[in-house]
């Protein structure tokens, strides 16, 4: 079956690479199209996760840190997201050239790799964002005014305070929905090169079966 499937998911792959190569050539400056493109991605699954998960800290006095977010958000996710996009093209490069089967398969496996990495990427942008943007709010402001946002501009603290909120989201799913939600929204736009490949692998195994099935009713 797999020797059926992989034939028709490297042609498919094939179509991918020549496409990309094609698209470089045209655009001279086809990296910060590429890197201006995620931005976009990133600020659009941004606003989609924080309207549709917490409305009431969007149309709120909040708006305005929260508007301010966006764009370290969309900048950090968006060099993630342009570094995985080469790596995906080196590794689709390799299996394309590999004979084995299964060193093919390994190349491709890959990019669950990345995909399981943009979720600490994920965290790590809104630790950084947010520290960034109350850092900034605090400049000028009195000293009593910085003591009471140190819970936003000590880095340690928001680290602390991400990475316990991951810990009480993996213990505690149920509870933690719209933050399982809201990681799973941010995360869609580095998983691209993943869904593509899942998208045709089940699209070769499908077409390897109605092959099979042509076969049999030949036969």
């Amino acid at each position: 079956m797999l020797n059926s499937i992989i034939p028709v998911w490297r042609s498919d792959l094939e179509r991918v690479l020549y496409f990309y190569k094609k698209k470089r050539l045209v655009f001279d400056n086809f990296f910060w199209y590429l890197f201006c493109f995620f931005i976009f991605i990133n600020i659009t699954c941004y606003w989609f996760a924080m309207i549709s998960a917490f409305p009431e800290l969007v149309f709120a006095p909040t708006f305005k840190y929260y508007f301010k977010i966006q764009f370290p958000v969309g900048i950090l996710g968006a060099l993630f997201d342009s570094l995985s996009f080469f790596v995906t093209i080196y590794i689709i490069k390799k299996a394309i050239l590999s004979f084995n089967n299964k060193i093919y398969l390994a190349h491709l496996s890959i990019d669950f790799l990345i995909a399981v990495l943009a979720t600490f990427w994920v965290i790590f942008v809104f630790i950084i964002s947010g520290w960034v943007i109350s850092y900034l709010d605090t400049v000028g402001h009195s000293i009593e005014t910085i003591e009471s946002y140190d819970h936003e501009t000590n880095i340690n603290k928001r680290t602390d305070k991400y990475l316990n909120s991951v810990n009480d989201a993996l213990q505690n799913p149920s509870k933690n929905k719209k933050n399982i939600y809201f990681g799973i929204i941010m995360g869609l736009s580095a998983m691209i090169p993943t869904i593509i490949h899942l998208t045709m692998f089940f699209r070769s195994f499908y077409f390897a079966m109605k092959n099979r099935k042509k076969d049999a009713d030949n036969d």
